[in-house]
């Protein structure tokens, strides 16, 4: 299917794009067995919905988003069956998140995206993100000079430690008071992420430390302890519970009836 992105007049303020990438397989979810061995994490079953939905639920809620990409792996055609709106898929996928980034970066750019359009990615596991959070880091960075990132302050005291014959052995503690834990969204100019990515490489962690090393100090926009990434299988029974806490979450809401389908012709994404 091919998309219909209307170019912007010169003179029009920058768009607000969001990029989720959801070419990986989760393998330290995967690694317990305790999950269907078929599906990658993203897909896995989170209160009855694909746990991918329930994260583009919360963007779906967010006026200001022009459109949100999910960059997924060749021949990954998983979403067809929950086609929507609100989001379009593009197989850009990479061996790395630096590598799907990119290539999802370049697709908004081949579809009318503009280089200084801002761009917001957010790890397709982070399911538990709220609209609020979206909009207040467009908020916080849509005029800073840089961009920024939605960020966690650690509560906990940090530990130093050294692996020996007796086991692993705490060498020292931490100063906290200036350390915070990155999460997701990230939201940075389409042009200059870019170009950060493609210098760094693979060895981006994410997509700030893509702009540090390109000597830019990204801002810290305050997120919250829910906003954590599901990474193992107990992160699963954490994340539904924080869930049906918040009634069920809000997918059905803002997607309506979410039995697979099959993908109609002519679905539009904008």
């Amino acid at each position: 299917m091919t998309l219909a992105f209307i170019a912007p007049e010169p003179s029009s303020p920058p768009r607000f794009w969001a990029v989720i990438p959801c070419a990986g397989v989760g393998a330290r979810a995967m690694a317990a067995g305790a999950l269907e061995p078929s599906l990658p994490k993203q897909y896995q079953p989170l209160l009855g919905q694909p746990l991918v939905l329930h994260t583009l639920a919360a963007f779906a809620a967010v006026p200001q988003l022009a459109g949100t990409l999910v960059a997924v792996a060749s021949g990954d055609d998983f979403l067809a069956a929950y086609p929507s709106s609100r989001y379009f898929t593009v197989p850009c996928g990479g061996p790395s998140r630096a590598q799907t980034v990119l290539g999802a970066l370049r697709a908004l750019l081949q579809r009318g995206a503009q280089a200084d359009d801002w761009v917001l990615v957010h790890d397709a596991a982070r399911c538990l993100v709220t609209s609020l959070q979206i909009e207040t880091l467009i908020a916080e960075c849509q005029h800073d000079s840089v961009g920024g990132l939605l960020a966690h302050k650690i509560p906990d005291t940090l530990k130093t430690a050294v692996t020996g014959p007796g086991g692993v052995r705490v060498v020292g503690t931490l100063e906290r008071s200036d350390k915070w834990l990155a999460q997701t969204p990230q939201m940075f100019r389409l042009e200059p992420l870019l170009h950060a990515l493609e210098k760094l490489g693979d060895a981006a962690t994410d997509e700030a430390s893509a702009m540090e090393a390109a000597g830019h100090r990204p801002k810290l926009v305050a997120g919250g302890a829910q906003n954590f990434k599901v990474t193992y299988p107990e992160d699963f029974a954490l994340a539904s519970a924080v869930l049906a806490y918040r009634e069920g979450s809000s997918t059905t809401a803002r997607f309506g009836e979410l039995a697979p389908a099959k993908p109609e012709r002519g679905n539009r994404f904008f």
